[in-house]
């Protein structure tokens, strides 16, 4: 017993304490127990003064389990001792021998730290912390204890890391070192690479927000545009002679409604001119001959407007385009059944442009014309490279594809090195992963049983509070974090900047590992934004060191600060050494 109870408010009790604190090494922040009759009632050390300590209240150790939270108080005349290892074991979650060890204790010399895998790994959560204060290590020490530490292989693992710089390209060569069949692969935005694959995403299986994402639409109205030309683009893709009917449909429509758009003569030439001389087919172009009455004439000799402003004669023009026009033309979107190319996409919003009449007004051209701008430069870039997928393969075989590694056999890590490409065409990249992952695990049989983890390493330069939502209506990272446990494609959002995430993501997860965080408007939000992060919680983050951090959420007992394990190898992310770097 260290002392007797003097006082109790309505979260802490002051200890009158009998021993001699000089003789005791440590003391603030160790837990005590408060024996009273069958309960025991669990506390943390916050201060002594004057042989008085200040004691808050924790939890509650019944039957052999720990509770956290201020459940009751203790009475007066309750025992107030140290904890003894085995009530610690019970607090650390340290019997149940699934767990995972990835660090120790802080406050006890050498007492590992374990977490419950399947309440950790089952939810999605957040590792957070200043830049150097230890994310990176935490990370590739879980991941690693998952392959080095568990009792059993975990052959069925599926994790999908987007590493933004590259550091953890190596950090996890060794999984595999005592079973050909636990294999670690890595793609690169790289293209000059020898040794990795160069991530490539085959162009038709995009769908239209995909597509809206990659060109930065910035108005819903695009979208129709765009959904058009995806709809055509299969179409556009086959040879000639499958679709020359539909192509001569959709040209001779919107002649019909440049001709008849009300603009002078010369105007509606130009115009014409101007479609038929990028647009057109073996019998629909400038130079087709049109019959009349003993005498041919071509199509641009048809539309030649002399000195008095006439046609030629345009009734010849449009009774030939009447008959080319057909009302048995059914498009739908593609479904990943046919290979087509950037290139092809390019051709079908030409001619989604021209079947949505934006030919005849200058003002939508001009405001959908950006598509095609941004789509064209983007074939003209090295990120083209990116879509070039060499040969035709189903959805369900590019997972499997990016599942397996180069022996053939399951990879359970892949590894997105995004780091030689801009923040912006890096942030779409990591949302069509997402969102192809997201789509392809809810629409499986039995979803669950197969799940999908997606770490974010800098979240905050991805899942943000960005126009997602107004403009396609959702999303991906929201989505995923509200719908994705019950399907089982979770999210691990790694970031120096909460603030600048998303709430509603954030706000979702379940388990956190906060580093030392000292910017006002981080610590605010994590306050904010997490229930279970408390005032006392809070306050140790301030002064934690590199490498350690607060542990709380479904997988932790209680709020536990943890010094995390060196990962080895360790990830890339040393800070710059700059006795080496200035000094000879």
């Amino acid at each position: 017993m260290i002392g007797k109870i003097v006082a109790i408010t309505s979260d802490k009790v002051m200890v009158e304490l009998d021993i001699n604190i000089y003789e005791y090494t440590n003391i603030i922040g160790k837990n005590v127990v408060f024996y009273d009759q069958n309960t025991k009632m669990v506390g943390e050390v916050l201060s002594i003064d004057k042989n008085i300590c200040t004691i808050s209240l924790v939890g509650e150790i019944r039957d052999n389990d720990f509770i956290y939270g201020d459940i009751g108080k203790p009475s007066f005349s309750a025992k107030c001792c140290f904890i003894t290892n085995d009530e610690l074991k019970v607090m650390f979650n340290y019997n149940n021998e699934n767990n995972l060890e990835v660090g120790h204790s802080h406050i006890y010399t050498n007492y590992p730290i374990k977490i419950d895998v399947n309440k950790f790994f089952s939810s999605h959560f957040a590792i957070l912390g200043n830049s150097g204060s230890g994310k990176s290590y935490a990370v590739a020490k879980i991941l690693q204890s998952i392959f080095y530490d568990s009792k059993s292989l975990p052959f069925k693992t599926n994790i999908f890391l987007f590493d933004a710089y590259g550091e953890y390209q190596r950090a996890f060569n060794n999984i595999g070192s005592n079973n050909e069949n636990i294999n670690y692969k890595v793609l690169t935005t790289d293209l000059k690479s020898n040794e990795f694959e160069v991530i490539k995403i085959p162009f038709w299986l995009l769908g239209v927000d995909d597509i809206c994402l990659l060109l930065n639409i910035t108005s819903q109205i695009q979208i129709p545009i765009i959904e058009k030309a995806l709809k055509l683009v299969s179409f556009f893709a086959n040879d000639e002679k499958e679709v020359l009917k539909g192509k001569n449909d959709i040209i001779a429509r919107a002649l019909l409604e440049v001709i008849f758009s009300g603009k002078s003569p010369s105007e509606v030439r130009n115009k014409i001119i101007s479609i038929l001389t990028k647009y057109y087919t073996s019998n629909l172009n400038l130079d087709i001959v049109l019959a009349k009455g003993g005498w041919n004439r071509t199509i641009r000799q048809c539309v030649y407007v002399d000195s008095e402003s006439k046609f030629a004669d345009i009734e010849l023009v449009i009774s030939y385009l009447e008959t080319l026009t057909t009302n048995d033309l059914e498009l739908s979107l593609p479904n990943g059944s046919c290979r087509y190319t950037m290139q092809d996409f390019a051709m079908a919003l030409d001619f989604a442009l021209i079947s949505e009449n934006t030919m005849s007004d200058d003002n939508a051209y001009s405001y959908y014309n950006v598509l095609k701008v941004r789509l064209n430069a983007l074939i003209t870039s090295d990120y083209a490279r990116y879509f070039d997928f060499d040969e035709y393969i189903t959805y369900e075989e590019y997972i499997r594809w990016l599942l397996t590694s180069s022996n053939g056999n399951k990879a359970q890590i892949i590894n997105f090195n995004i780091n030689y490409v801009d923040d912006r065409f890096a942030k779409t990249l990591v949302k069509i992963y997402s969102k192809l992952l997201f789509d392809y695990i809810t629409h499986i049989d039995r979803a669950n049983a197969m799940p999908f983890h997606i770490i974010l390493e800098e979240a905050h330069r991805y899942v943000q509070n960005d126009t997602d939502v107004e403009l396609i209506g959702y999303n991906i990272f929201e989505r995923i974090t509200k719908e994705g446990r019950k399907y089982g494609i979770l999210l691990g959002l790694i970031s120096q900047r909460p603030s600048e995430m998303s709430q509603t993501a954030i706000s979702q997860c379940s388990n956190f590992l906060v580093f030392k965080m000292f910017h006002p408007a981080d610590l605010e939000f994590v306050r904010y934004i997490i229930s279970s992060a408390d005032e006392i919680v809070m306050n140790k983050v301030k002064v934690l060191h590199p490498g350690t951090c607060v542990m709380f959420g479904t997988a932790f007992k209680f709020p536990t600060i943890a010094s995390i394990n060196p990962p080895d190898p360790a990830p890339s992310s040393s800070s710059c050494d700059i006795n080496k770097a200035w000094y000879v």
